[in-house]
């Protein structure tokens, strides 16, 4: 078959598999409002014609189904929906919570063959012994244990041959799909999918690209390089590429195995607190943040030190970026729409279209929880989710570091809940906030801040 007639049939026969998926999982209303049932087969064609489908399900459980049936693509799409509350419904994102990666690993003559592209050599010439058995397998890559012939353990963790192709004609489809819904879809339309999927795009290609994720770790050693507590791998960057990434092999517990915690002694309370304070520098102190803390990607020692694992995801705040989210903070504790309004506007967040009246009277409900509160007495992780609901529904666009943020704050607020379920992550924030506030305020640096910032001060100082 001709390749280009070969590449459009496949692309015919997704979309087939797609409109067949959605429709048996009683999204078929929606597939006649995009005008695609005749795409799906006889069966899906049939089913539903003559009325929205009846299901036990929640929508939210129907579509976390849709993506599990359509394979780990898509499932990797629907765990970076997860995080993502300001672009999806919150029923929606927690929902997607629950997609697991059960993907199988793929061959190891692929692996070899990875390796030898990548690397340019056989695996005896690079590794004086490497395991066959991979010990995680997921959507895009896995990860193999490894020695190296001057003695170090390491983990290599290699891309799934083929995935980029995968994905980019996924992404087709889903861009496709997204314009369909934006321009049929009433109720679909408010949540601008098109821009969705935009950011679905920047992020699966930000995870694909290992060599960011080798600087970003590089970034993350230089910041802890003198940290008594946390543990950075080492990247190897001899042997790594943009499909391959090979990493310090660390041993330690993971923070979800709280037996195994137990037996080694290790005081979950102070696992909290070092992980959150952690985390509070690298927003207060770096600008450089690890954005997915939870407890898979946290090892503790035995010796007491953590180390944070899996560096895909992160982000950067400028430090007049760190300044105007701490003025957002203070704006909802001290009660003040019309400050945190224009504390949006600063970080582009909301723009002239904002129906300012209606924005406000939603926020001043959203204020009356947390007036008069000082810092130490608002819980971050919950405030973080009720904020990203507000800006979803007024259609503010949030840029894509400040939901990273977001994300961060709720993730590490999550883990430390878990580790102990009273646990405030806001009381070790406050004090990093005043620190970086009063130095935001000194002699030196008054000059810089606008008037409209001088009545914190007098707050922030007491």
């Amino acid at each position: 078959m001709v390749p280009g007639i070969s590449h459009r049939y496949s692309m015919v026969k997704r979309y087939g598999r797609i409109i067949d998926v959605l429709v048996s999982n009683g999204f078929g209303y929606f597939v006649d409002k995009m005008g695609l049932r005749s795409m799906g087969s006889v069966r899906s064609r049939v089913k539903g014609r003559f009325g929205r489908e009846q299901e036990k399900d929640t929508r939210p459980e129907r579509a976390r189904k849709v993506l599990e049936e359509l394979g780990p693509t898509y499932v990797k799409f629907g765990q970076l929906l997860s995080m993502r509350e300001d672009l999806i419904p919150l029923k929606y994102a927690q929902e997607f919570t629950k997609l697991q990666n059960d993907v199988p690993p793929f061959p190891f003559e692929d692996v070899k063959a990875v390796l030898k592209t990548e690397l340019g050599g056989d695996i005896p010439e690079l590794f004086s012994d490497f395991d066959e058995k991979p010990v995680a397998a997921a959507s895009i890559g896995q990860v193999h244990k490894a020695r190296l012939h001057s003695g170090e353990d390491v983990v290599v963790k290699i891309q799934r041959p083929g995935i980029r192709r995968i994905i980019e004609a996924d992404l087709d489809i889903m861009y496709s799909l997204a314009g369909f819904a934006q321009q049929h879809i009433e109720e679909i339309k408010l949540y601008n999918p098109v821009a969705v999927v935009d950011e679905l795009s920047r992020s699966i290609h930000s995870e694909m690209d290992y060599t960011q994720e080798a600087r970003n770790i590089e970034h993350f050693l230089s910041n802890f390089e003198n940290d008594p507590v946390i543990v950075i791998p080492r990247v190897y960057n001899d042997y790594s590429s943009d499909r391959i990434l090979t990493l310090e092999y660390i041993e330690g517990i993971k923070c979800n195995k709280f037996e195994k915690l137990a037996n080694e002694n290790l005081d979950r309370e102070k696992i909290a607190t070092d992980v959150s304070e952690a985390f509070m520098k690298q927003v207060f102190e770096h600008g450089f943040f690890h954005a997915d803390l939870h407890s898979g990607n946290i090892f503790a020692l035995e010796d007491g030190r953590i180390a944070l694992l899996d560096f895909g995801m992160a982000g950067h705040l400028s430090e007049d970026m760190r300044g105007l989210l701490v003025d957002a903070l203070l704006a909802v504790t001290n009660g003040d729409s019309t400050q945190y309004i224009e504390v949006m506007r600063d970080l582009g967040v909301a723009d002239e279209k904002l129906d300012v009246r209606s924005f406000k009277v939603d926020y001043d409900h959203f204020l009356f929880k947390y007036y008069g509160r000082t810092l130490d007495q608002v819980d971050a992780t919950e405030v973080s989710s009720e904020m990203l609901s507000l800006l979803r529904k007024h259609q503010i666009q949030v840029p894509p570091n400040i939901a990273l943020l977001f994300k961060g704050v709720m993730t590490v607020g999550g883990f430390a809940m878990q580790m102990v379920p009273d646990f405030n992550v806001t009381e070790i924030a406050e004090p990093y906030a005043r620190k970086f506030m009063k130095k935001r305020f000194s002699p030196r640096n008054m000059a810089k801040n606008s008037s409209k910032n001088l009545w914190y001060v007098s707050r922030l100082l007491s």
